[in-house]
């Protein structure tokens, strides 16, 4: 990764792609090695603070039936997705709405002061405002993980690398530390991608995955009804340890 060029938030800004497709791959650490040296006269990375990797934790919302849950597991094309996010080096937490329509995602989100396990009155207000989400939600869900970004050097297109992601509800904590999640986000699909191509000659597919439900499933599996995310598990599993099921 020190082979790419770096780039800066503020040279980021013309690609926040705040509305925009999302492709997303399942990888392990050594696919990323490979990939990474392929595309890296493609892409810059971020770098903030002769940094190159970036720690976040999340904390997730859902209705007390799991609607937001229960919307992606049941493949509905209108949802939502609510968290608060803290960007642990900046020390900036944002509250969170990501709706997901017909293959696009639209995020809108508003500064706050810190984690709120209760949402505030601020915070419900807004959630009401950016997308009608009148009803009652509720924490449901503890993520964290570090996060690379880069940036095509030629077209509108971020690309995200989440890494050592960690899972925590409760007592309960559970590490993918080889699991390696991509986002290519772009205004529109754009198989061109560089890449897109470098992982489709590694044999790599697109899968669609949610780091919420992936969390959720493996917190509570004798709770929840998720045989439709059975599929992205054993996925999760090949790319981690070599087998299917």
């Amino acid at each position: 990764m020190q082979e790419l060029d770096p780039i800066t938030l503020d040279e980021m800004d013309s690609v926040k792609l705040m509305n925009r497709t999302d492709t997303k791959f399942l990888i392990n650490k050594t696919q990323l090695l490979n990939l990474l040296d392929t595309i890296k006269d493609d892409y810059s990375v971020l770098e903030v603070d002769s940094l190159r990797q970036s720690r976040y934790k999340s904390l997730y919302f859902d209705t007390p039936d799991l609607q937001f849950y229960f919307d992606h597991h049941n493949g509905r094309n209108d949802r939502h997705k609510v968290r608060i996010r803290k960007y642990l080096e900046s020390d900036l937490t944002f509250l969170e709405v990501k709706h997901k329509y017909k293959g696009r995602t639209n995020k809108k989100r508003i500064k706050i002061a810190d984690f709120e396990e209760e949402l505030s009155e601020n915070s419900k207000e807004f959630l009401n405002e950016s997308n009608g989400l009148t009803k009652k939600l509720k924490a449901s869900l503890w993520n964290s993980f570090s996060r690379i970004t880069l940036v095509n050097k030629r077209s509108p297109e971020r690309m995200t690398i989440d890494l050592n992601l960690t899972f925590e509800w409760k007592d309960w904590t559970h590490t993918e530390s080889d699991l390696v999640i991509v986002e290519v986000k772009q205004e529109k699909l754009d198989r061109s991608s560089p890449f897109m191509k470098a992982a489709k000659n590694s044999l790599i597919r697109p899968l669609r995955v949610s780091k919420y439900c992936v969390g959720m499933v493996l917190s509570a599996p004798n709770n929840i009804k998720y045989n439709n995310f059975k599929p992205k598990l054993r996925a999760i599993k090949k790319v981690t340890h070599g087998m299917a099921s």
